[in-house]
């Protein structure tokens, strides 16, 4: 049996380690986070700074338990008006983002997000930021066990969903949940991601 509930502050740690997890291979976070060295720590570490300055300030970070309350996966949503007041929280977690980039790799990760970025529709939505599964619950329902307790909700409230796909495969999950390509995005170094909304399911 999987539960999905909203996570709480002292969540946040195993939650970025099991993003961690989930996008070490990611083509899309190897471009921010090249190379081996400690690459899991530093990955942790840009996942908490991350969720701590966006989704779960703005909007909300659902837990997947089964049973035994053991954390499965994560998916992490910003809200419609994740931009108000995001420099200051990204400049509180600045210290974490310098560890899992360094210095000389900000200015990088700054610019793969900026073009990320402007793909994101004008009108407001929900976006979904991050969404990661351990290796041993993969294919056992728990992605889309996060996904479907947040669009219930989004289709209930007559709100959009948007989000980028760097793998085909989750694409095929996420157009089987109502997700439609939009767009490619291109100039992300080694990897293809592809813009997809999500308009409210029709009552």
């Amino acid at each position: 049996m999987i539960s999905v509930t909203p996570a709480r502050v002292s969540d946040l740690v195993p939650a970025a380690g099991i993003l961690a997890e989930a996008f070490a291979q990611d083509p899309v976070m190897s471009s921010i986070v090249p190379g081996p060295t400690r690459r899991r720590d530093r990955l942790t570490d840009l996942f908490h700074a991350l969720l701590a300055s966006g989704p779960y300030a703005t909007g909300t970070v659902d837990l997947a338990r089964d049973a035994e309350g053991t954390i499965l996966g994560v998916a992490a949503w910003e809200g419609p008006h994740s931009g108000q007041g995001s420099l200051a929280r990204q400049a509180a977690e600045l210290p974490r983002f310098a560890r899992a980039l360094g210095w000389l790799g900000m200015p990088r990760a700054v610019v793969l997000l900026s073009r990320l970025a402007r793909h994101r529709p004008r009108a407001p939505h929900w976006y979904l930021a991050e969404i990661g599964v351990i290796d041993a619950a993969r294919g056992s329902g728990v992605g889309k066990a996060l996904l479907s307790a947040q669009l219930d909700t989004l289709d209930t409230t007559r709100q959009t969903a948007y989000l980028e796909s760097s793998t085909p495969d989750n694409r095929r999950l996420y157009r089987r949940l109502g997700f439609e390509e939009i767009s490619p995005i291109e100039g992300v170094p080694g990897a293809q991601p592809v813009a997809m909304l999500r308009l409210p399911a029709p009552r």
